[in-house]
């Protein structure tokens, strides 16, 4: 069965067993859970092969993408709480690592400072350990760069390093002007 969006979610029955192909390529078989009319989104169990005590994956799918379904059967209710199973340790997990991330993200970005300084920041932070103190970029926890980043503007730190940050900066100054004046 091809999806035209025409069916409006009717062929999405709770319980169906489908194989899926999406328009992006990805191919699997799971189990309708529900589908919500309103975001057009379906929610799948997959793992359905695998025997019942084993993990399976839940995947949401907005109907848009799906392709193509074929359906496999009928099969019990996928919400028996007898038969569920979640690894809320794992789960716990997740979310740390990604609240962690969203918090080292966060420290990346300056406030307070142009574009072009946060390009710099960006470009100094691929080869060097950065970080900001207020609108000053703190390389290698020792020099120094503050507005207008310009060569001159590197204080502080060993004189190999200050050296160091100002061969960096200045060639990193060259490319953002090159791709800036390339656009």
């Amino acid at each position: 069965m091809a999806m035209d969006g025409s069916s409006g979610g009717d062929d999405f029955a709770v319980g169906c067993l489908l194989s899926i192909k999406t328009t992006f390529g990805d191919e699997f078989e799971g189990q309708i859970i529900t589908f919500d009319r309103p975001s057009n989104i379906l929610v799948l169990q997959e793992g359905l092969k695998s025997n019942s005590q084993s993990r399976r994956n839940i995947r949401l799918l907005k109907a848009n993408y799906i392709k193509e379904f074929s359906f496999l059967g009928q099969s019990e209710d996928p919400l028996d709480l007898n038969k569920c199973y979640l690894d809320l340790n794992s789960l716990q997990s997740k979310e740390d690592t990604a609240v962690r991330q969203a918090e080292i993200d966060v420290e990346r970005i300056g406030v307070g400072v142009t574009a072009e300084a946060q390009n710099i920041f960006d470009a100094l932070s691929k080869t060097l350990p950065v970080r900001w103190d207020k609108t000053v970029i703190v390389v290698m926890n020792e020099v120094r760069v503050s507005s207008p980043y310009l060569a001159e503007s590197v204080t502080g730190g060993t004189p190999a390093a200050n050296e160091r940050v100002r061969k960096v900066l200045e060639l990193e100054r060259r490319r953002l002007q090159t791709r800036g004046g390339s656009q």
